[in-house]
C-alpha cells in the first residue's frame, strides 16, 4: 500500500511538473494577464469617444499560450451604450452617447433584440439598420457580414465563423474578431446566476463581475423567432474574471481539461463525418 501511495505521489508531482511546462508556473501566468491589462487600460484611456475599443478574450487573455489556440478579439464602438430598459438611460449623456435597447421578450434565453434609441453616425451600425413594427434594429446577421467584408479587403483568406470573422496569422494559428456592443449592466436573464455563487468565485469578484455588465455579439438563436436580427449574451469578461480568481492548482487542472478537449475529444470528432441532406460531409469540433 506503501508503495502504490509513492508511486501516486511521484505521478502527481510529475503531472504538476508537465502541465507547468505546458500552462505556464503562475509567475509566467500572472505576467501574462497583467501585460494584456496594462495594455488594454492604456488604450482605453487614449481612445476617442468615437473610437474602437479593443479586449482580447478567450484562452489567451486567461493566461494560456497553447500550442494552436485561436486569439480572440472582441471590438465595439465606444460611445455606444446598451441598456436594459429605459430608466437606466438616464446614466448617459444622449448627445455623445448611443443608445441601444436589449429587448429580449421574443427571444430564446441568452439572446435579444437590439433596438437603436438614438442616431447613430457610426457608419458600421447604420449599415446593418432593419425597420421591425416601426422601430429600428441592429441585425447581427447584417453586421456580421458588413464586419467581414471589411476584413476581406484587407485578407481575402478571412470567412465568418459564428459571431466572428476569421483569419489565418499563421499556419496553426487562426484570429478571430468578434464586432459586438457593450453593457454596462448585469441582465435580468442571469440575476439567479449572482445567489448561486456561496464558495466560489468569492463575493468581492462576484460583484466585480456584475458591476462590469457584459457584451452582445453578432449572433442569433438558429431556431429563434428573429435569427437573423438576435444578439448573443457574451459574458467573456465574467469568464476572465473568474478564471483569474483560481488558483494555481485549480488553473492547471482546468488546463488540462482544455488539453483533453483539444487533443482528445476535438480529434476524434474531426473523424466523424454526418451526412447532410444533400449528401454533403458535414464536420464539427468543440471551440476549447
Amino acid at each position: 500500500m506503501k508503495y502504490i501511495l509513492v508511486k501516486l505521489q511521484h505521478m502527481s508531482e510529475s503531472l504538476f511538473v508537465g502541465l507547468c511546462d505546458i500552462v505556464g508556473i503562475s509567475q509566467q501566468v500572472a505576467i501574462r494577464r497583467e501585460t494584456v491589462d496594462i495594455k488594454e487600460m492604456v488604450e482605453r484611456r487614449v481612445t476617442p469617444n468615437d473610437g474602437v475599443i479593443q479586449m482580447m478574450s478567450g484562452s489567451r487573455r486567461e493566461g494560456f499560450r497553447l500550442e494552436g489556440s485561436d486569439v480572440d478579439v472582441m471590438f465595439w464602438p465606444n460611445n455606444h451604450r446598451v441598456i436594459m430598459n429605459m430608466s437606466q438611460s438616464e446614466y448617459y449623456n444622449t448627445a455623445n452617447t448611443t443608445l441601444i435597447l436589449s429587448d429580449s421578450s421574443e427571444s430564446p434565453t441568452g439572446f435579444t433584440l437590439l433596438q437603436l434609441l438614438t442616431p447613430t453616425t457610426n457608419r458600421k451600425v447604420r449599415s446593418a439598420c432593419v425597420r421591425m413594427n416601426d422601430r429600428v434594429y441592429i441585425s447581427s446577421s447584417i453586421q456580421r457580414e458588413f464586419i467581414c467584408s471589411i476584413f476581406t479587403s484587407v485578407n481575402s483568406n478571412s470567412t465568418v465563423h459564428g459571431p466572428c470573422t476569421s483569419e489565418n496569422i499563421a499556419e496553426t494559428i487562426e484570429l478571430d474578431h468578434a464586432w459586438c456592443f457593450v453593457c454596462d449592466f448585469w441582465p435580468p436573464s442571469a440575476s439567479l446566476w449572482i445567489d448561486r455563487c456561496h464558495s466560489w468565485p468569492d463575493p468581492e469578484v462576484v460583484n466585480d463581475i456584475v458591476r462590469n455588465g457584459c457584451h452582445f455579439v453578432a449572433i442569433g438563436h438558429p431556431l429563434g423567432p428573429h435569427g437573423d436580427v438576435e444578439w448573443r449574451i457574451s459574458f467573456s469578461r465574467a469568464e476572465y474574471k473568474c478564471v483569474s480568481a483560481m488558483n494555481h492548482s485549480q488553473f492547471l487542472t482546468y488546463g488540462l481539461l482544455k488539453l483533453f478537449l483539444k487533443e482528445v475529444i476535438n480529434q476524434q470528432l474531426d473523424t466523424i463525418s454526418l451526412r447532410a441532406t444533400n449528401g454533403s460531409s458535414v464536420r464539427f469540433k468543440i471551440k476549447s
